[in-house]
């Protein structure tokens, strides 16, 4: 049966790739890369350092297909629907790759940023193709090391306090209100910069785009004071690149600090 590695490969930086997942990645025959276009092709040339730097020459082939557009602009009640069609629209692509591309007796991988449970589709995706029964394959996980982990690394810092709880979140539903009972929360994808509507309240934050990789950048303290820079570095991050990928922690300053 065919056999599908599904690899965690870290923010960014060959490096911080795990013993497990060398392993798996010099037992991979096909390697499974989904492009997102010419604004975002840093992303498939990092995967290419990352093959070039852990994997022998000339023992794997990369197969790579055009990842397909997402509905960005639905919201409210429309937000789940455009994610499920766009999960679909890939689990169409990876069950021609599996089928087309992947021997019955080789082995593929999909190398997944950070780690393949935390905010990532390719898991499910999976499932959804092994549900519909077209194509027959077993898979196994190697976690990764998340842009959270990443982030509380670079920052020196932990990311819950004593006997308090961590939330991570997404800017979405951050927008909608800080969560009850939580004074220290991580936010994933947040495209519209929500943590300026608690500037006003005592809370530090603490940064990263870039993760991992050459172009990273880090920013932290009071929300009030490093948010105008954050949202200054930012924007210049991404006319210069065309694309970003951030991560922050927001800390609620308790009594006795």
């Amino acid at each position: 049966m065919r056999k599908i590695h599904v690899i965690g490969i870290g923010a960014g930086d060959p490096e911080q790739l795990t013993l497990q997942a060398v392993r798996a990645l010099r037992e991979t025959d096909v390697f499974f890369v989904l492009d997102k276009g010419e604004v975002k092709a840093d992303l498939v040339q990092l995967r290419r350092d990352i093959l070039r730097t852990h994997v022998p020459e000339g023992t794997y082939r990369v197969v790579e297909a055009r990842d397909p557009e997402r509905d960005r602009s639905a919201g409210g009640a429309a937000y789940s629907p455009a994610v499920g069609d766009w999960r679909s629209a890939r689990a169409d692509i990876y069950e021609r790759l599996i089928a087309e591309e992947l021997g019955e007796d080789e082995r593929g991988a999909f190398l997944v940023w950070g780690d393949p449970a935390l905010y990532d589709s390719t898991l499910g995706i999976l499932e959804e193709v092994l549900a519909r029964g077209a194509v027959a394959f077993d898979h196994d996980v190697i976690p990764g090391i998340s842009s959270v982990s990443a982030l509380a690394a670079r920052h020196r810092t932990g990311l819950n306090r004593v006997a308090r709880p961590v939330q991570i979140t997404t800017g979405r539903r951050l927008a909608e209100g800080f969560p009850e009972g939580v004074d220290d929360v991580v936010v994933m994808l947040d495209a519209h910069q929500a943590f300026r509507a608690y500037a006003d309240q005592d809370i530090d934050i603490y940064w990263g785009a870039y993760l991992g990789t050459p172009d990273e950048i880090l920013d932290s303290g009071p929300l009030a004071e490093a948010g105008p820079r954050i949202e200054r570095l930012r924007a210049e991050a991404r006319a210069r690149k065309g694309w970003i990928m951030d991560t922050y922690l927001l800390r609620r300053r308790r009594p006795e600090q």
